[in-house]
C-alpha cells in the first residue's frame, strides 16, 4: 500500500477512456486537488475550460470489466476562501409560468468561505441571508469511472458509471462502489461543493476548488449495475436517468439486489423491509439525467439477518 501526491496539469470535461495520469494499486491512497465547476483553481485563476473539469483519470491495477471499484473519500475540503452559486431555481423545478422576479443581471452569487471556522456567508449580493454564518458540508458533485463501449460522456450528466450526480451524501468518510467497464477502471473526480441542498436546484452548489484524499480497492467479479455507497449508518444506491420515476426504478432495483446478495434474506423479506424502511434522497434534478438515491439503515438489516 502506497500513498501518492498528485498535482494535476490538465483536466477533462468528459468521463471516458482518457490516458491515465497515474497508475495506482488496490490499497493505495492519493492526495490531489480539483478545480471548481468553471475551471478555477485555489488561486481563483481559470486554468482550464468550464463544465465540471475532472482530475484524473487514475488507472487502478488489476481492475477488470465486471469488478467494482471501491473508493473511500478520506478527505474532502475546500482550499480557497470564496465560492459561487447560481441565482435562480431551475425552471423545470418550478411550475410552468412562475416568474421568480429576480434580477437576472446579477449572474452569480458570491460566498465567503472561512476554512478555519468551517462556515460560509453570502457576500454578493448582500441580502438578509448575508447575516447568517452557515456550516459547510463539503461534497463531490461529479465523479466516476470510464463508461462502457469506449464512450466519453459529458460531465454535465450521469449514468451507470457515476458522473454528475450532485448528491449531498457523497461527503468525507463515504465509500462508493462503481461498476468497472474498462480495464483499469479510470477513475475521475471533481466538482467540489462547500454546501448544497438536495437536487442542486439552482444549477450549482457553492462551487469551489478542493483538496482531496481518496483510497481505492477492488471487489472482483461483483457485476454491480449502478453506483453504490455506504457510510457509518446506511447503504445506498444512486439511480441516474430521466424521467424521475426511472431513477427510482434503478435505485430501488439495485438496492433489492444488493440486500438479497449480501444479507441472505428471502425475497419477500427484502421487499417488506424496503417497503417499510427505505429512504429516498434527491440528487441532481437540474441536468439531463436526474439522480435518486435509495438507502436503508445498516442496523435494520443487521438485526434481521443476525
Amino acid at each position: 500500500m502506497a500513498h501518492h501526491d498528485f498535482i494535476p496539469d490538465h483536466y477533462h470535461i468528459t468521463i471516458g477512456a482518457h490516458d491515465p495520469v497515474l497508475r495506482i494499486s488496490p490499497g493505495d491512497s492519493v492526495s490531489t486537488t480539483t478545480v471548481d465547476a468553471r475551471g478555477r483553481d485555489l488561486t481563483g485563476e481559470q486554468i482550464t475550460e468550464r463544465g465540471n473539469p475532472m482530475t484524473g483519470p487514475f488507472f487502478i491495477d488489476g481492475a477488470e470489466v465486471g469488478d467494482a471499484l471501491v473508493v473511500k473519500f478520506d478527505r474532502l475540503w475546500p482550499n480557497r476562501d470564496w465560492g459561487f452559486s447560481g441565482t435562480t431555481i431551475a425552471p423545470n423545478v418550478l411550475e410552468p409560468g412562475y416568474d421568480p422576479d429576480i434580477d437576472t443581471e446579477v449572474g452569480i452569487c458570491k460566498w465567503s468561505v472561512d476554512l478555519t471556522a468551517g462556515n460560509v456567508r453570502l457576500v454578493e449580493p448582500e441580502t438578509q441571508l448575508s447575516q447568517l454564518l452557515i456550516p459547510i458540508s463539503p461534497m463531490l458533485g461529479c465523479f466516476g469511472v470510464a463508461p462502457p463501449r469506449g464512450q466519453s460522456i459529458s460531465t454535465g450528466t450521469s449514468s451507470t458509471y457515476g458522473g454528475n450526480m450532485d448528491y449531498r451524501g457523497f461527503i468525507q468518510g463515504t465509500t462508493v462502489f462503481l461498476p468497472v467497464a474498462e480495464p483499469g477502471a479510470l477513475f475521475h473526480l471533481g466538482d467540489g461543493h462547500a454546501l448544497q441542498g438536495d437536487g442542486e436546484i439552482v444549477g450549482t452548489g457553492i462551487e469551489i476548488s478542493f483538496d482531496v484524499t481518496f483510497s481505492v480497492d477492488l471487489i472482483k467479479n461483483s457485476n454491480i449495475g449502478w453506483p453504490r455507497a455506504e457510510n457509518d449508518t446506511h447503504i445506498m444506491v444512486a439511480g441516474n436517468a430521466r424521467p424521475l420515476d426511472q431513477c427510482v426504478q434503478h435505485a430501488t432495483t439495485e438496492l433489492v439486489k444488493w440486500i438479497e446478495s449480501d444479507y441472505g434474506l428471502d425475497p419477500i423479506v427484502v421487499h417488506q423491509v424496503l417497503g417499510q424502511f427505505i429512504e429516498y434522497d434527491m440528487g441532481n434534478v437540474y441536468d439531463p439525467a436526474y439522480t435518486m438515491v435509495g438507502k436503508i439503515e445498516k442496523e435494520i438489516l443487521e438485526r434481521i439477518s443476525s
